[in-house]
């Protein structure tokens, strides 16, 4: 395997992107050995899922688009970014709030937290932003 794998797609803001998103992860993380009952595919498309969501719905139309970017370093360290162009970063809700949305970044950080991953916001140069995860590739390498 080589050392860097990268994979990009942009897709519209609209709701029947997530799904896009999803599938498109879930492609590439299979064409590079991720086994399709692999525990942390799970927690991925959760996570994609959710960042995706919240390029969709959170942005006030501000942002046309949003771009799914992956990375897989030295089959050790997988990064999955979500950008879109509209300047609100996501917001930390108390967890007393009581609303029926703004959860999606508090399952995120959990899922991330329990692989033992991180997770960073970046500004991109448009005034936008890049949600970041990174978590352990844990695909035994054959």
């Amino acid at each position: 395997m080589a050392d860097l794998q990268e994979a990009t797609l942009t897709l519209p803001s609209d709701p029947a992107s997530v799904s896009a998103a999803r599938a498109y992860v879930c492609a590439r993380l299979a064409e590079w050995g991720l086994p399709p009952a692999a525990p942390a595919l799970d927690s991925v498309r959760l996570v994609v899922s959710e960042l995706a969501t919240n390029a969709v719905l959170h942005t006030s139309g501000l942002s046309p688009n949003f771009t799914v970017d992956l990375r897989l370093e030295r089959a050790e360290h997988l990064h999955i970014g979500v950008t879109d162009s509209h300047p609100r970063w996501p917001q930390r809700l108390p967890g007393a709030v009581q609303q029926d949305n703004g959860r999606g970044m508090v399952i995120v950080r959990h899922l991330i937290a329990e692989s033992g991953g991180k997770l960073r916001i970046i500004p991109t140069c448009d005034g936008g932003k890049t949600v970041w995860i990174m978590i352990p590739w844990a695909v035994p390498v054959v």
